[in-house]
């Protein structure tokens, strides 16, 4: 990337005595912050040249692509640059885990009062990820006490009538154009889609990462794409 822009881009960046910037990675899908790593300038145009994350080992003194030797890649989305310009924020679709440790991220040891710092679950990425756990829990419990569960226990076809009907509640509650039962059935119907998934036994992050592959695609192109061809 010898071009003025790309130039225009390096001097934007404060980088600090040994020519490194600290980098943040985030998952696109969940907002969940994944790992903290080193950029150098060649670095920064391996990631944005191949799409794929790529840091400086200040150990090794070398570049390494994240999944280069676990297979857990890190497909860029989005790359921003702070307000002071000394530090970088990427957006990425991670595959597997992004710890070295196989843990989903690498801020996993949460301050446990006197204790110290103990092994904690992760905190959740966002809401719905926080809901997608809740619903595999529901898995295994008591059909008569949880509304979940009914809906898993009854099978696909009750699950798909859920959403059918959400779906059409919704709908009437945008012809009505009144805001409060808008946003209840949207939340409803959405809720129900994520049954679905779960009875699919897929994550609502799946859903997530194909939004956030499609991000700056057009939908033309998009939905052109998946027309089968003539």
């Amino acid at each position: 990337m010898g071009d003025p822009s790309y130039t225009a881009l390096l001097s934007a960046i404060h980088w600090n005595a040994d020519g490194l910037v600290p980098t943040i990675t985030q998952d696109a899908r969940t907002g969940q912050v994944l790992m903290l790593a080193w950029m150098n300038a060649e670095a920064l145009q391996a990631t944005l040249q191949d799409k794929m994350g790529t840091y400086w080992s200040r150990s090794r003194q070398a570049l390494w692509r994240k999944g280069e030797s676990s297979g857990h890649y890190q497909h860029l989305i989005d790359l921003r640059l702070d307000c002071d310009g000394d530090t970088l924020l990427m957006r990425v679709i991670q595959e597997g885990a992004a710890c070295h440790t196989g843990e989903p991220t690498c801020f996993f040891q949460g301050l446990a009062d006197s204790a110290g710092w103990q092994h904690q679950a992760p905190p959740p990425g966002s809401i719905l990820d926080s809901l997608q756990a809740t619903l595999q829990q529901r898995r295994q419990a008591d059909p008569g006490q949880s509304y979940v569960a009914q809906l898993l226990h009854g099978g696909q076809d009750r699950i798909l009538k859920k959403v059918g009907e959400e779906a059409t509640e919704f709908v009437l509650a945008c012809k009505n154009h009144e805001q409060k039962p808008i946003i209840a059935e949207a939340a409803d119907l959405l809720f129900h889609v994520m049954v679905a998934l779960e009875e699919q036994e897929l994550h609502i992050d799946d859903v997530l990462g194909e939004l956030a592959r499609r991000e700056g695609v057009s939908g033309l192109e998009e939905k052109a794409a998946r027309r089968p061809p003539a």
